[in-house]
């Protein structure tokens, strides 16, 4: 069922164009480790004019024989952080992931443009619920809400339900486990879709009407919905919620993958 469309952050972003926003040069700081395939790179972004939870930036690589590729990427920390944080899985047939998620080290330099987008934003200061729904690397302009969210003293209430292939590729997982102990008005939920380990006693599936019927907040408090991940999963998770009779325009998504804007 899905007899309302949903905009999502692509439809939003063919509206009139802004002002060009230009390249700037960025500096590699730190490198962190997030899983076996995906690691997060902390910049340094000369005039950086501040970004809002939920924004991306473009990436541009330029070979020495001045090919160049771009490709891009949600950020990943707050406003409040005076660094940009990109995390990126490796596509092992991709053209900018490789170098990011594999051979750059501190010190290197690249060209970033942003930020950009302004659909697929979430600020503290919105009342209500925030419901959350990530698929794999999705969840890393989530985690940029979430990581917003946690320097506010009065936190609306958030829910994550995070859909990973196996418990190692679990992105951010301790980070995640962090914020939960220290926050009761955060709830995050995690469904395991291949592997599964010993003694796993949460959902074991792809997310589902019934999934969110269980795990999601309920309509009747008028959440923000925001989802991210590859295309059929955004696709199938926001009809899910509009079965459920969720407000069409409370649900936002982002995609990422052939027929995405992330990648």
């Amino acid at each position: 069922m899905m007899a309302t469309k949903v905009t999502d952050a692509a439809t939003a972003q063919r509206l009139p164009t802004l002002p060009r926003i230009p390249w700037r040069e960025v500096e590699i700081l730190e490198i962190v480790t997030e899983t076996e395939r995906v690691r997060s790179l902390v910049l340094r972004v000369p005039d950086w004019p501040g970004h809002v939870a939920g924004q991306h930036v473009d990436v541009r690589l330029t070979a020495e024989d001045g090919y160049r590729a771009e490709r891009s990427y949600s950020i990943a920390s707050p406003p409040e952080r005076a660094e940009v944080v990109l995390t990126v899985e490796r596509v092992e047939d991709g053209e900018v992931s490789p170098y990011l998620a594999g051979e750059a080290r501190p010190g290197d330099r690249f060209e970033l443009r942003g930020p950009i987008g302004s659909y697929f934003t979430w600020s503290a200061s919105l009342p209500g619920p925030l419901q959350l729904v990530a698929g794999g690397s999705g969840i890393v302009p989530l985690m940029a809400m979430l990581r917003h969210r946690a320097q506010h003293c009065h936190r609306v209430p958030a829910r994550l339900l995070f859909s990973s292939r196996s418990l190692d590729s679990i992105i951010y997982r301790p980070e995640l486990e962090r914020l939960v102990s220290e926050d009761a008005e955060l709830d995050v939920v995690h469904t395991l879709t291949r592997e599964v380990p010993p003694g796993w006693s949460g959902p074991q599936r792809r997310v589902d009407v019934d999934m969110l019927r269980d795990h999601a907040v309920p309509r009747h408090q008028r959440p923000h919905i925001y989802i991210c991940g590859p295309t059929p999963f955004v696709e199938s998770v926001a009809d899910a919620f509009l079965t459920l009779g969720n407000d069409p325009a409370a649900i936002r998504t982002e995609r990422f993958g052939p027929t995405g804007g992330k990648g």
